[in-house]
């Protein structure tokens, strides 16, 4: 059943929704002279743009929640004045982009832009910054930014679940309405300029999760990657959100997902494993997702700082704010610095009573020891940020009451906007930097104090440690921050446990300056050389990667609303044509008809496993044909299939993967195994009993050949392990013996060497060509990986000489995946269709045993 949220927003994924006007379209980007006729917003979906490219080289589409521009009203309030925001991460990724690659951002503004000034707004951004705002209407976005984005998003994101309406946003389906509206704005933009054949798009952080799906919607074969800078909690966490699935497979239909630790990226590929049963591989240090077809590649690579920036701050930090004047101020007093955006997840009041328990624990400290607090300005709003705000002044007036002396306060807090080079001479002159926070997507104040701390060679400022002296440095960091694994010098710590941060901290200020200097040189020897451009450089390699094989498959669009997602293919990979089959079929003289039964004949989610009377009837009328030969190629056991098709009487059966043949009713079961020794099941059984006792939800499953182990029931992520580890035991205790232990789509088999169905195929083409019968016709129709087998076998079979050149062969997959097989048909309802429009071109035979084998 189609969930509400799909139902109601068919119509905004669909491009149909209210809520904008129409506005005037800017004009595609081009680098070269051309005309570029305009992009209709109604036409169907393209696999390719109709338009034909204009640009010589690649050019890079950043798209974020805003963009990387400061706008400001002109003092005589007529028109606006922009200039570019040098401490936007989006602005500083160029560095690591090729020199000659073209870069434009398409984002939202800051400030709001009447509706009559948009389009110079645009016509100006677009000219002098490459930038195309994207104007959101304003009921639009405060329920997008204020509402989904702030109230849900972001809490969960950092692992707090709205357990009551007053803690935290419980959802709202209005808001996220707003989000995929927004998001449909965003993407409009975006194809407004996009050149589909040549741009790469690369979308940024949690505001624009569902805009991947929007643009692949329109250009199947876009390339385009997303970077995730906040955390992406556990699926414990994440699968309460009512619109997991619709988030998920809006990202699956990016190249490329980025993450910063690998935590994040472990995270969602466990919701992607227990929500869409999608499993990840790990190819030569590369990780992807097979998602029909397609390969999403997940990326893990933490941001880092823009190195240039911060030392050019560094070299105005004396000009603008001298750090004399901090020296002097602290004169005789070790600084301990935070410096933390004013939310509810910086564990500020933590760092404070941290610093509390420091002092009270450590009397040497008190009159010595400083902690300075400087708080950003707060970019939410709402009731839990107001209590933590006035927690925070709570406890530095409680504090700084106890422990202050005349001239001396313990806790020094800042509650302003503070500038780059104001921040810098704090960091230069303090001790030791203190984050807190209980959880942050990256948080890059240890790398800019590292930096800092470093100094400027040869600027002859105050910079650095100490002037011309080692430079040293010391970190107290939170272990839930995403920047603390790359800082393996760093004192990490459990915020929550005050008493151990306190200790930390005491630990780090009290430090002999020889360990300090060692710790420093490690981080920034990591920091320097793993700054901003290093990052997306990395990033973007990897995209070009992901994406190179786009114009070398088919692909096209299935589905609709966020179930949409595009199918890429191998060019000769192509949907089976009954009329083809029925004519080639028509002319031959001696067919080979080879058909899996669970999946293929038979729906997987069926309870009841009977063959219908229409299946019955149709491979009775096809058996009965004397230029056919017709088998059921299956898995199952030879009782089971052996009482379902006993009115079949001309109807070949290849049970238990083809362990045992039988030609027809009236011929005796065949053994196809090389060896008829069983006492491998005495060493196998115990070892899967073990496994299935300790794992719920799976069971043993046995076959008079083989041994399967099922865990479709089991935790998806314990059961997959437990596989790993149980055929790992099974290779160990079995390697001597006949059989061959094998992992399948939830199973673990044990069977004996050489039985597949690939050899069951290769045994009935060998007899009949001995009986003077060569099949010119092969049809195969089955599901699965062991199908698999039977293709590609099937595929080789004319080249070793099994089939003729001439033999006319169809493999036939059963769904639209990555096959070995050529042709595919889209569900069990088609193969039978198929097989039925066989059955009517079919010559029955008039003997008296085809009629008597008639139901």
């Amino acid at each position: 059943m189609m969930s509400r949220s799909y139902t109601n927003l068919l119509d905004l994924a669909s491009g149909n929704f209210p809520l904008m006007g129409q506005r005037k379209r800017l004009p595609r980007v081009m680098t070269v002279p051309g005309v570029i006729s305009e992009l209709d917003d109604d036409q169907a979906n393209s696999v390719t743009s109709d338009v034909p490219s204009s640009i010589i080289q690649d050019r890079v589409i950043i798209v974020a929640n805003q963009l990387p521009v400061k706008a400001k009203r002109r003092p005589d309030n007529k028109g606006w004045s922009f200039s570019w925001d040098e401490d936007s991460l989006l602005l500083q990724l160029k560095d690591g982009l090729p020199d000659d690659m073209e870069v434009l951002y398409v984002g939202s503004l800051r400030v709001d832009v009447d509706s009559n000034e948009q389009d110079d707004v645009s016509q100006v951004l677009l000219d002098r910054f490459k930038c195309v705002p994207a104007f959101l209407p304003q009921d639009i976005l405060s329920k997008f930014y204020h509402g989904f984005c702030k109230q849900q998003l972001w809490p969960l994101f950092h692992y707090m679940l709205p357990l009551s309406a007053n803690h935290g946003g419980r959802f709202d389906r209005s808001l996220w309405e707003a989000y995929v509206s927004a998001n449909k704005i965003f993407s409009q933009r975006v194809i407004e300029v996009l050149n589909p054949e040549d741009d790469y798009i690369w979308i940024h952080d949690y505001h624009l999760m569902v805009l991947p799906t929007f643009l692949r919607r329109r250009f199947n074969r876009l390339r385009m990657g997303f970077f995730l800078h906040s955390p992406f909690p556990s699926s414990e966490i994440y699968r309460t959100l009512p619109v997991r699935e619709e988030i998920l497979k809006a990202l699956l239909n990016a190249d490329i997902i980025g993450f910063h630790t690998f935590d994040y990226a472990r995270h969602f590929l466990s919701c992607c494993s227990r929500m869409l049963g999608l499993e990840y591989q790990s190819k030569r240090g590369y990780i992807g997702l097979e998602y029909y077809g397609r390969t999403v590649g997940i990326k893990i690579m933490p941001v880092g700082v823009h190195m240039g920036q911060i030392e050019s701050v560094l070299r105005l930090a004396d000009k603008e704010w001298r750090v004399g004047e901090l020296k002097q101020q602290f004169e005789g007093k070790t600084v301990l610095l935070g410096v933390d955006d004013m939310d509810i997840f910086k564990g500020v009041n933590l760092k404070l009573l941290a610093m509390e328990q420091m002092l009270t624990q450590h009397p040497k400290w008190q009159g010595r020891a400083v902690l300075v607090q400087i708080a950003n300005p707060a970019r939410g709003r709402g009731r839990d940020l107001e209590e933590i705000q006035a927690e925070i002044q709570a406890s530095c007036k409680r504090i700084n009451e106890n422990f202050g002396q005349p001239g001396y306060e313990p806790i020094v807090f800042i509650d302003r906007p503070v500038s780059l080079s104001e921040k810098a001479a704090f960091y230069t002159i303090a001790e030791c930097v203190v984050v807190t926070a209980v959880r942050d997507g990256m948080n890059l104040i240890p790398y800019e104090y590292i930096v800092c701390r470093q100094g400027v060679s040869g600027s002859g400022s105050e910079s650095g440690s100490e002037s011309g002296g080692p430079k040293k440095s010391m970190l107290v960091v939170s272990e839930f921050i995403g920047c603390s694994p790359s800082l393996s010098g760093a004192i990490r710590v459990n915020p929550w446990n005050v008493e151990a941060t306190a200790e930390a901290m005491n630990e780090a200020i009290s430090m002999a300056d020889a360990e300090k200097q060692l710790r420093h040189e490690k981080h920034y020897r990591y920091v320097s050389t793993h700054d901003v451009a290093y990052w997306s450089k990395s990033f973007f390699q990897d995209m070009e990667r992901s994406c190179k094989d786009h114009f070398k498959r088919w692909c096209w669009g299935i589905g609709l609303s966020f179930g949409f997602r595009v199918v890429a293919l191998d060019h000769n990979f192509r949907k089976l044509s009954i009329d083809a089959i029925v004519s080639t079929y028509s002319r031959a003289k001696n067919r080979a008809i080879l058909l899996d039964y669970d999946g293929t004949m038979m729906p997987q989610t069926s309870i009841n496993k009977t063959p219908s009377e229409n299946v019955i009837l149709i491979l009775n009328t096809l058996c009965s044909d004397p230029r056919n030969t017709v088998f059921v190629v299956s898995g199952r056991g030879r009782d089971s299939l052996g009482k379902w098709f006993s009115s079949c009487n001309r109807l070949g059966i290849a049970a238990e993967h083809g362990y045992f043949l039988r030609w027809s009713v009236d011929e005796e079961w065949e053994i196809c195994g090389q060896n008829n020794d069983f006492g491998w099941i005495q060493m196998a059984e115990p070892v899967m009993k073990l496994y299935t006792e300790s794992t719920d939800g799976s069971y043993i499953e046995a076959k008079e050949s083989a041994l399967v182990w099922h865990h479709q029931d089991a935790d998806p992520g314990f059961g997959s392990s437990q596989a790993k580890e149980l055929l790992d035991h099974l290779e160990s205790v079995l390697a001597n013996e006949p059989v061959a232990a094998k992992s399948g789509q939830y199973i673990v088999e044990v069977k004996p060497q050489g039985v597949s169905k690939g050899v069951v195929a290769e045994k009935i083409f060998t007899s009949m060509a001995e009986r003077g019968r060569q099949a010119d016709f092969v049809l195969c129709v089955g599901d699965d990986r062991s199908d698999e087998d039977m293709f590609e076998i099937i595929g080789n079979a004319v080249s070793n000489g099994i089939l003729s050149s001439n033999t006319s062969v169809f493999a036939c997959t059963v769904g639209q995946k990555p096959s070995k097989a050529k042709y595919y048909l889209d569900d069990t309802t088609e193969v039978i269709s198929m097989l039925d429009a066989l059955a009517d071109a079919s010559d029955p035979s008039p003997s008296p045993e085809s009629e008597a084998s008639s139901p």
